[in-house]
């Protein structure tokens, strides 16, 4: 059963799971977008195909907020204002900083490279433009939570900035070396705020932190 935030005729919002793809990958795992058509089609006791357009992505194992559009003019809307940046996230997450150098604020300017091949993302002179800025809100010996705001989506832009300057996400199996095996990455997409494609309303949709470490430091 999905968890939804928001629903009319023409978006779907809903909390995704922890490790479920947001669409299907070469794992061929149940992912998020079918999950949420098959929601969809029960509810409305559709038959054949059910429309729904992702829009936005999260990593596999990235919980939180996540945003549809039901109809392809929504789809059309939402995606320019995504390109346009007028669509805001927020991200919490919980870095590692062993060397007690993370400042209360910042923002970070880089050009990440994304290797399809390996999936995974470098900074790179060869890349695409990509910005964030970031508030500290918790402290906790060499854990530091933040309340991140992302001025691009690159694919892992989060995850790359802050390890690229040593403060590697919790439990980052891919950016983190001091990550155990078995650590859950502590990343969650916990707002999302846009104008809506017909009303022309300004949205605001927001997930509850998870109650579990390290976002409970």
């Amino acid at each position: 059963m999905i968890k939804v935030i928001y629903e009319d005729n023409h978006l779907l919002v809903c909390e995704k799971p922890i490790n479920i793809p947001m669409m299907e990958d070469e794992s061929k795992d149940l992912d998020f977008l079918n999950i949420c058509k098959q929601y969809l089609k029960e509810k409305y006791q559709k038959e054949g195909n059910v429309y729904l357009a992702l829009l936005h992505r999260l990593d596999r194992p990235v919980g939180g907020v996540c945003v549809f559009a039901k109809t392809s003019k929504a789809a059309s809307r939402l995606s320019e204002t995504i390109r346009t940046h007028q669509m805001e996230k927020e991200y919490i997450a919980v870095v590692l900083d062993k060397e007690n150098k993370l400042l209360k604020k910042d923002t970070f300017k880089d050009y990440l490279l994304k290797d399809s091949k390996t999936n995974t993302t470098i900074v790179s002179a060869k890349g695409k433009y990509s910005e964030l800025s970031y508030d500290l809100i918790k402290n906790h010996q060499d854990l530091k939570m933040v309340a991140i705001k992302l001025k691009t989506g690159r694919s892992h832009q989060i995850r790359v900035q802050f390890s690229s300057r040593n403060f590697p996400l919790y439990g980052d199996q891919r950016y983190n070396k001091f990550a155990e095996k078995g650590q859950q990455i502590a990343l969650f997409a916990r707002k999302i705020s846009f104008i809506h494609p017909t009303t022309k309303e300004l949205k605001e949709f927001e997930c509850q932190i998870p109650n579990r470490f390290p976002f409970n430091i």
